[in-house]
């Protein structure tokens, strides 16, 4: 069995498509469709259903694929071990981020690392805290920055406090509260609100406010993206609490302290296992060393 049949399976699974994984991997379709068959002889069962219209795995295929995935995850892990011996980072730095991160500037980060370690290969993925946290538990990310309220701490893995910050209230330009100074939140709880999802931590820092002040509040829209949850204001369907950082990035807004807003903690979080030593160069750019 050698890593490049795994390469070639895991990438035909994510692709759902044998012509497609074969330009992923760089090579023509029938050396990878041969070294797939070598494969599934060798192992005496099928790994994939091929029909005209799809291809999926089949149960063998399923059950492969976690264990191919870790075979390949620990060969770069050496790789990138055998490097950094002599001197040289490589391999993957896997990095996940809220969208309204402010305490560091990523793409100013990325681009430093990426100076002094060219051989590095680098992910971003966006999503919401509490999901970046898991997946640094699963291993999937090295490294990831989160939003969550300051009365929380992430859980199961390393964390470094960033910053603080208290949200300001957001409107379109035309709205009644756009030329006012500040707010409370008690004014602001006979708005109609766009957030985030329910339950996400990005919500919670302003639900976990208005229920401390004996407050309700309408949430008439939810919304995943952040992006698209200050479209959604900048239309006029309502009001959102953001990261004073993140709406000065923003045209077209409104910006209203709120005078007994909630707050959120940013972190930076890694895995508790040993670092590779792309996570660890990356973490040592921020000021973070070995723990």
């Amino acid at each position: 069995m050698e890593l490049q049949q795994m390469r070639y399976v895991i990438a035909v699974a994510e692709t759902n498509s044998f012509t497609r994984a074969a330009q992923r991997c760089l090579v023509v379709q029938s050396a990878l469709s041969h070294q797939i068959a070598r494969l599934e002889k060798e192992l005496g069962a099928r790994l994939f259903e091929r029909t005209s219209r799809r291809v999926r795995l089949t149960p063998a295929g399923a059950a492969f694929l976690p264990a191919a995935r870790q075979c390949l995850d620990a060969a770069e892990r050496a790789a990138a071990e055998v490097a950094a011996a002599v001197g040289e980072v490589r391999g993957r730095l896997a990095v996940g981020l809220i969208p309204t991160v402010a305490a560091v500037d990523v793409p100013s980060v990325l681009r430093n690392f990426h100076q002094r370690h060219p051989k590095a290969r680098i992910s971003l993925s966006v999503g919401a805290s509490d999901e970046l946290v898991e997946r640094v538990r699963q291993g999937e990310l090295e490294v990831a920055f989160l939003g969550i309220p300051v009365t929380a701490r992430p859980r199961g893995v390393m964390a470094r406090e960033m910053a603080r910050e208290r949200l300001v209230a957001v409107v379109s330009p035309d709205h009644p509260l756009a030329d006012e100074t500040s707010v409370d939140l008690r004014r602001l709880s006979s708005e109609v609100f766009v957030d985030l999802p329910a339950k996400t931590a990005g919500r919670a820092q302003s639900d976990l406010a208005f229920t401390a002040a004996g407050l309700t509040r309408e949430v008439a829209f939810e919304v995943t993206n952040a992006d698209y949850l200050a479209r959604l204001v900048g239309a006029g369907l309502g009001v959102a609490l953001l990261p004073p950082a993140y709406v000065a990035g923003l045209s077209g807004m409104a910006a209203i302290e709120v005078t007994d807003a909630p707050a959120r903690a940013e972190y930076v979080v890694w895995g508790r296992d040993s670092r590779t030593p792309a996570a660890a160069a990356f973490l040592e750019l921020l000021g973070i060393e070995e723990e």
